[in-house]
């Protein structure tokens, strides 16, 4: 079965509501999961290596919907049978964005089947978009265990950390981008995990996963732009949660101390990704409502598109600096 992709490109700065949206790229054969644009308007893709057909794990889109294995095909070539290198090849990527520095980062969730141990090769690598060459490989293993799935990333230039939901179990990541040092704080915890009494709804239906409701933990994460605060949410229920940057980084409280600073912001919508502009506003979809909306720094929604058919599965949000939100809609 196919499934029809396309990356849309949504202009938002200049409108309150915005009525129509833009195709970049659409690919029916491959399922996709995230998209990054460079500061010279180069665009990306990545391919989650989840099942057949399966060719690349991250491309440049070119012209006349063209795409070319990134940074070469050496890093999208991985044997699954003979497996190799864990630290030398994309085995699953989840997610790609690319920092206000122009810098960009891969989150590679690895691949569970070919796992030794608990080691199924999970990392992040980082990419010189100058020279398209593959700068560091931060291996995020044995922080991770073979039920974990890091899902999205956010980068904090200023502080060179990294913060990454664990979509498998319930948690939030950081990274030391100077050291190389992996902690994971809140996993398992109320905020992090999705609340079971929430049923998502898609079509009017309960959403189900082989015949038992679909359930996706911390998934979504989005770091304000004067980096005090982390916002994060569960993928299949409504909440959403921040937390302060400089509790999560003092490691001298403990993860109850960490959990009383959790803030809950209130219900607003299921959404896969969410994303800040430079002015405060947090940017969701809403899977259950097929829309875009947007929060205000006073947690006031508006509605800037609604009721699209388009947007069946809304992600991967990704704010450019001249006003325009790029992200991947699948069709299902």
């Amino acid at each position: 079965m196919k499934n029809y992709i396309i990356i849309i490109l949504l202009a938002f700065a200049k409108f309150a509501n915005a009525q129509s949206y833009e195709t970049v790229f659409e690919d029916n054969t491959y399922q996709l999961t995230g998209v990054a644009v460079s500061k010279s308007g180069r665009v990306f893709t990545n391919y989650p290596r989840w099942h057949e057909p399966y060719r690349y794990a991250l491309v440049e889109v070119g012209k006349n919907n063209e795409v070319k294995p990134f940074p070469n095909a050496e890093w999208n070539t991985w044997d699954v049978a003979k497996g190799g290198d864990k630290n030398m090849h994309f085995l699953g990527v989840q997610a790609v964005v690319i920092d206000d520095k122009d810098v960009m980062w891969v989150v590679d969730a690895g691949y569970a089947k070919n796992a030794e141990g608990d080691n199924k090769g999970q990392k992040l690598v980082k990419i010189n978009l100058r020279k398209n060459e593959v700068e560091k490989v931060y291996p995020l293993y044995p922080t991770l265990s073979v039920k974990s799935y890091a899902n999205d990333i956010r980068i904090d230039t200023k502080k060179q950390l990294a913060y990454l939901t664990n979509s498998g179990e319930g948690g939030i990541i950081i990274l030391d981008l100077k050291s190389g040092n992996v902690r994971q704080v809140l996993l398992g915890t109320e905020v992090t995990k999705a609340d079971p009494n929430y049923m998502m709804q898609r079509n009017g239906k309960d959403l189900l996963s082989n015949g038992k409701p679909f359930i996706v933990h911390s998934d979504g994460i989005a770091l304000h732009p004067d980096g005090t605060q982390l916002y994060f949410k569960s993928l299949t229920d409504n909440k959403l949660y921040r937390v302060p940057t400089r509790a999560l980084n003092d490691k001298t409280l403990s993860e109850t101390q960490l959990l009383s600073q959790v803030e809950f912001l209130g219900t607003f919508t299921t959404t896969d990704g969410m994303a800040f502009d430079q002015k405060g506003n947090l940017y969701l979809g809403d899977l259950e409502q097929r829309k875009i909306i947007r929060l205000t720094p006073d947690l006031k929604t508006e509605i800037v598109l609604s009721n699209n058919e388009a947007l069946a599965w809304p992600d991967s949000y990704h704010i450019t600096k001249d006003g325009w939100l790029y992200q991947f809609v699948s069709h299902r």
